[in-house]
């Protein structure tokens, strides 16, 4: 009877030895495992190089700098992929801690989350058919513009030329199609992804001239200042030690 006892109790030790290697986990005070906190992140992953799908993955600076802020703070990361004009209302809902999608802060924005020290620039430019006859944006007016819907291009475009010569999309990647299918004029995206679709669409060019100059943040629910102020130091601490600079220079190509 003694020795199925010790069977079972060293096949026991053994299973939870094993369960323990497959978990992130750490040692409570009072000898119990506990996993680590979950930081959840809001993003729409079709914006490269900032987030986007690589193997199944989601890959890209926001996914890394998210990483590392994570790694600070001793949590885990989850990244949540939805829809772009989704993003803040999942962290209003309590669905998702902080939002990372390219995300720019305007005014409209600050009435409903706050946002985290900025760790990018980017630049909202133009794309438009090699034979287009816009040439600048100055030739922009009366033209049909494609954007990704509730995004910064969507926002500053439709202030400047009016709502009926905007298209909307779900995505950066169905507007470039709209307009290599010839059913707009142009689109208005950041810079970087705008790279992508240009190399993997025959026939689009990129204006010279940029559309407007923004800044990119994390943005936190209102009234999660304990999280925005922790974030904001870890932010600062990787962008202190290069790791921020590090991940955009991977990414992007400076030339």
């Amino acid at each position: 009877m003694m020795k199925k006892l010790l069977t079972v109790l060293l096949a026991c030790s053994l299973l939870l030895g094993l369960a323990a290697c497959g978990n992130d986990t750490k040692q409570a005070g009072n000898g119990q495992q506990e996993e680590k906190p979950v930081l959840v992140m809001a993003t729409n992953a079709e914006f490269p190089p900032y987030e986007y799908y690589e193997g199944g993955e989601i890959v890209g600076i926001d996914a890394e700098i998210a990483a590392a802020i994570a790694d600070k703070l001793g949590m885990t990361l989850r990244i949540d992929d939805m829809q772009f004009d989704s993003t803040l209302i999942a962290l209003q809902n309590g669905q998702a801690d902080m939002a990372m999608a390219g995300m720019t802060v305007t005014e409209d924005r600050l009435q409903n989350v706050n946002f985290s020290n900025t760790y990018a620039e980017g630049h909202q430019v133009i794309i438009v058919k090699e034979d287009s006859e816009i040439a600048s944006v100055d030739d922009l007016a009366g033209h049909t513009i494609g954007v990704q819907t509730n995004t910064t291009g969507d926002i500053y475009a439709t202030e400047d030329y009016g709502d009926e010569v905007m298209h909307r999309y779900p995505k950066g990647a169905d507007a470039v199609l709209a307009l290599s299918q010839g059913s707009i004029d142009c689109v208005i995206i950041d810079l970087e992804p705008a790279k992508a679709f240009v190399a993997a669409n025959e026939g689009l060019k990129i204006l010279e001239t940029e559309y407007a100059t923004e800044e990119y943040a994390i943005a936190i629910a209102k009234g999660n200042e304990e999280l925005l102020e922790k974030v904001n130091t870890a932010l600062q601490e990787l962008t202190d030690d290069g790791t921020v600079q590090k991940i955009l220079d991977t990414y992007i190509n400076v030339d």
